[in-house]
């Protein structure tokens, strides 16, 4: 687990190995990737009839622990059918509250993944959210966790890497949620 107040140094070895993994991107993982938010963008508008912030917050409601196309399937029924379902109690409250019209920023965890997760897709060109997920993690620090605690629950270890990928944003020249989604599809199809 990474420490909770990462040294100057330990910060640089975590960006490097994320810039390391953009490098290793094959030209169509880039494209993936840099199309990955606007193309959830796009669903989102259409699942929730053109609200983007409503579609947004109800798939990060319902992204933890579900691969993207489960994700995709469950928040779709949610709007056809007025209710959450397939997912933990509390995932169903945050869909159907957002649903029914409060604003995710309210209900969602803004400083974590599923607030930042919400934050991308809703505007594709933020140029400050990153998702910190356990791929994200496992780039980071150049180790595959597997189901080992990553520790990203705690504030200040997301806030860590959430620095580490802008800084590799910074130095690359794009946006942090850009290089997210191109590592994330170059590592897990590794």
């Amino acid at each position: 687990m990474i420490p909770f107040k990462a040294t100057d140094e330990q910060r640089n070895t975590y960006t490097r190995a994320i810039i390391r993994t953009w490098t290793t991107a094959t030209p169509d993982q880039e494209r993936r990737g840099r199309d990955w938010y606007v193309t959830a963008h796009e669903l989102a508008v259409t699942i929730a009839a053109g609200d983007a912030r409503k579609g947004a917050g109800v798939l990060a409601a319902l992204s933890a622990n579900k691969g993207w196309a489960e994700n995709c399937r469950i928040a779709e029924k949610a709007f056809q059918e007025g209710k959450a379902t397939g997912h933990v109690r509390d995932a169903l409250t945050k869909a159907d509250r957002i649903m029914a019209g409060t604003d995710p920023s309210t209900v969602l965890p803004m400083h974590l993944k599923t607030g930042h997760f919400y934050r991308c897709i809703a505007e594709p060109q933020n140029a400050t959210s990153v998702v910190i997920d356990r791929h994200a993690h496992d780039i980071a620090v150049q180790e595959i966790y597997g189901q080992r605690d990553r520790g990203l629950s705690t504030q200040s270890r997301y806030d860590v890497l959430a620095d580490c990928y802008r800084a590799a944003a910074q130095e690359i020249g794009e946006l942090p949620s850009i290089i997210q989604a191109v590592t994330w599809v170059a590592h897990i199809e590794r």
